[in-house]
């Protein structure tokens, strides 16, 4: 009775969101339909794009069509400028290559992007108008806060990532790039800047851009390249900004998992920061060719001992590594090989090669194999053979946050 009580309410609310969308003024709306013809264009000349990924059959689709088009029509009062922010949408039944390109999986998603390059965070926010409308001006704020005195040095958070510009003058071409890069980064990095006679003492050679690392011993780091070349600039910036290895919590799961690749993960007790240095280390230096095709994360045993249980495992047996293909999870032999030279890197080789998968269903590959003896990633054990790590029931196999987050 209960499940028929909550349907009834689901119709009720469908059907007066259907009666709103045919009282509702579509005219008003500017709403840009995408399709592979005209996305890269609109995208690219858009400082701020919210899209609308939909689907026609999918009632949470429609339900938020109305929405959507009357927060466009309130953000569009505001800012005035077509170019300036633009709402956008897509149908992902009529162009699947645009769905496939962006790793849309669900529907509605609401993805935003700034001069064509679409952020790793998708909107979450309540599906209200002005929700939507309040989102977009957040992403209207100047992120670079403007330095009155170099003494503001003194009192930055330490805790944070910071970048800090000494320009001559607002209006050029490198504060233009500068401001730009500050907008794609404003969530992983605090940006500053300080012009004309505030900044001169730092201008010796020009207008300069540095980095102050987390923490009060590490050393600045200066931007040595052009700036008045954007990609050049954000590779720099964004090396600095988001961390080789970052830590995996409940809120940011869903995030990281939509980046579509898999995860390398250093399970660990929260107060042990010395095994966290040592995979940071060894991440470093054996898998920096790696960026890209690969997360590195870190978790903390105790808040997800769900996902540790799913692979055999309990906070005790911590610091575990494992990776997680989004179709099963690989668990690294022992911890003690991470600083054995290529260890670490051949486990995710043979992800990618399909070597851990292949063994995930059948055992250890022949060719590993010696007479008598089957290497099981490092250790020798008499047969019968067992897996170079550790199998998972078919139930189990799934690496899932919000699964794990709903358990507890």
């Amino acid at each position: 009775m209960k499940l028929l009580a909550v349907s009834s309410s689901l119709d009720i609310r469908f059907v007066t969101v259907i009666f709103l969308m045919g009282l509702s003024t579509p005219g008003l709306a500017e709403i840009t339909s995408l399709d592979s013809g005209n996305i890269d264009d609109v995208l690219n000349n858009a400082g701020v794009a919210l899209v609308n990924f939909y689907a026609d059959w999918c009632r949470f689709s429609q339900m938020l069509h109305p929405i959507f088009e009357e927060a466009s029509n309130v953000v569009r009062e505001e800012f005035p400028d077509t170019k300036q922010v633009v709402f956008a949408r897509v149908d992902c039944d009529q162009h699947s290559d645009i769905a496939q390109r962006y790793r849309i999986t669900k529907y509605p998603t609401l993805k935003l992007f700034r001069n064509g390059m679409m952020m790793k965070r998708e909107y979450r926010g309540q599906r209200s108008v002005v929700a939507i409308a309040d989102f977009i001006r957040q992403q209207q704020v100047n992120p670079v806060k403007e330095m009155h005195s170099l003494e503001e040095v003194n009192t930055l958070d330490r805790t944070k990532r910071n970048i800090i510009g000494y320009f001559d003058k607002k209006d050029s071409d490198n504060y233009h790039t500068y401001e730009k890069v500050a907008n794609i980064l404003r969530d992983d990095c605090t940006f500053l800047a300080a012009f004309g006679d505030v900044s001169q003492s730092e201008r010796f050679s020009g207008d300069n851009v540095i980095y102050k690392p987390v923490g009060e011993s590490i050393p600045d780091m200066i931007y040595l390249g052009s700036l008045t070349n954007f990609d050049l600039t954000y590779a720099w910036a964004q090396d600095k900004c988001v961390p080789l290895v970052r830590e995996i919590t409940f809120e940011n799961g869903e995030e990281l998992t939509e980046e579509g690749i898999p995860f390398l993960i250093l399970f660990h007790i929260k107060e042990d920061s010395e095994s966290l240095e040592k995979f940071q280390h060894e991440v470093a230096r054996q898998l920096i060719s790696e960026k890209g095709s690969i997360n590195f994360l870190h978790a903390d045993c105790d808040k997800f001992r769900h996902p540790l249980l799913h692979i055999q495992k309990t906070p005790a047996d911590c610091p575990v590594i494992a990776i997680d293909s989004f179709r099963h999870m690989y668990v690294f032999p022992d911890f003690k090989d991470l600083t054995v030279p290529g260890k670490l890197r051949q486990f995710v080789l043979d992800l990618h090669s399909g070597k851990l998968h292949r063994e995930f269903h059948h055992g250890p590959d022949p060719t590993d194999s010696t007479p008598g003896q089957e290497e099981t990633g490092g250790e020798v054990a008499s047969s019968p053979p067992e897996s170079s790590f550790q199998k998972l029931a078919p139930s189990e196999t799934r690496y899932t946050i919000l699964r794990d987050r709903d358990e507890l």
